[in-house]
């Protein structure tokens, strides 16, 4: 599982550093995609296949499906980590998450995403009493 938050910098080349506790299940490969929010989403590659072949067998005669797949497609890059952990975002996916230097990683169970220092904090400070007040009608059957 992948919890926690982390905090690397974006270097000069778009190369970052993943969190050491995670090498090992992402050094088989991993896909970078654009996620919510404008963050982005990092899967161990066997974790994205089965995403992308639920998204593949949604139908393809609603727009929004057709969209979402294709979206996920065409926005998705593979890497591999190199001997130091590091994987080199996209100048399009540094684009869409408004990455700089400061980064934040956090866990999401089945996936990191990759935000912007600012934008997390502000989503943070936005969504935190949303945590707290979270309800049972609210989350299903989570609790």
């Amino acid at each position: 599982m992948f919890l926690g938050t982390y905090t690397p910098k974006l270097d000069d080349k778009g190369r970052l550093t993943l969190p050491a506790k995670f090498r090992d299940e992402l050094a088989g490969g991993l896909m970078v995609t654009k996620g919510q929010d404008h963050s982005l989403a990092v899967y161990p590659r066997e974790e994205f296949a089965a995403l992308a072949r639920r998204a593949a067998a949604a139908s393809r005669s609603n727009p929004q499906a057709r969209a979402f797949v294709r979206g996920l497609a065409a926005g998705t890059d593979e890497q591999r980590p190199d001997a130091q952990g590091r994987i080199t975002l996209s100048a399009d996916h540094r684009r869409y998450a408004s990455l700089e230097k400061d980064c934040v990683v956090i866990g999401s169970v089945d996936f990191l995403e990759i935000w912007d220092q600012r934008a997390w904090d502000a989503y943070l400070a936005e969504h935190e009493e949303d945590y707290s007040q979270a309800r049972d009608e609210s989350l299903g059957d989570i609790f």
